[in-house]
């Protein structure tokens, strides 16, 4: 069996294994995130989708983490994260969802990674009647292993201990042997909710600070002003580089998601 990692056990590790790439090479090595919840096949998604590849392109991140990723035979829909990603080449994608495995409608999140993966897995989060799941994958980052997270958190306003016990469960889950850990997802929160403490206190940053924009939701499809989406990573084995907001902009009056998505550069300390 795995042994597995509480956040405080994390946080203190990644500090050493963040040293040895430095000193034996002079340079740290930089990572390029983006995540969006990519809203599965509502609105117009034919439309959608090229405009999704454009977003995704323009971003060149080393790893993608999606939310809301649908395949349905029903309706004659493949897996989005294997469809945006053989539009994008050069990805490895891994998928998960509650659905069974082989069933004609399947809905969840993916990690898609032109890094080399060295492991990946998924798990159901607790409490197990929300659905939501974690995802992660191992990379390689200039020789030196991170570990990636993506994930979907409860929506009601009312849910701050959901998230967090959902968040609790996430960090129970994670692997026990000093790996540099980062976050992302659409946590259906602002950083000041209470159920995200364990990802905005001490130990992490959020790649997209606090202000830098007004929301993540995209207000031409009916949304309030909310910055929900974030890249978590920790502190000790990461420095910010640079992020923004990406697919915010409309073409001929169309976005790609009903969400903005973040893009973000992290270099490993």
């Amino acid at each position: 069996m795995i042994a597995r990692r509480t956040l405080i056990t994390g946080l203190g590790a990644a500090a050493v294994a963040g040293c040895a790439t430095t000193r034996a090479t002079g340079v740290a090595p930089s990572l390029k995130l983006a995540c969006f919840n990519i809203w599965h096949n509502q609105g117009d998604w034919a439309a959608r989708r090229p405009l999704l590849i454009q977003a995704l392109r323009d971003a060149d991140a080393d790893v993608i983490g999606l939310q809301e990723v649908l395949e349905d035979a029903a309706v004659d829909l493949p897996n989005q994260a294997r469809d945006l990603a053989q539009a994008l080449g050069g990805y490895e994608v891994h998928f998960c969802s509650t659905d069974a495995e082989g069933a004609p409608r399947r809905y969840g999140n993916a990690i898609l990674s032109r890094l080399p993966v060295i492991q990946h897995d998924w798990k159901k989060l607790e409490p197990l009647d929300d659905y939501r799941t974690a995802i992660r994958a191992r990379v390689r980052v200039g020789g030196r292993a991170v570990d990636i997270v993506n994930t979907h958190l409860a929506w009601q306003a009312d849910a701050q201990a959901v998230r967090a016990r959902q968040i609790a469960d996430l960090m129970a889950w994670l692997p026990r042997d000093r790996t540099p850990l980062i976050v992302m997802g659409d946590f259906n929160a602002v950083q000041e909710d209470a159920g995200l403490n364990a990802l905005t206190g001490p130990g992490f940053f959020s790649a997209l600070p606090r202000n830098s924009v007004d929301t993540t939701l995209n207000p031409a499809k009916g949304h309030p002003n909310r910055v929900i989406d974030h890249i978590f990573a920790q502190e000790t084995a990461f420095a910010p580089v640079s992020a923004r907001r990406i697919g915010d902009q409309p073409t001929q009056g169309e976005y790609p998601s009903d969400h903005f998505g973040v893009a973000a550069t992290v270099s490993l300390r």
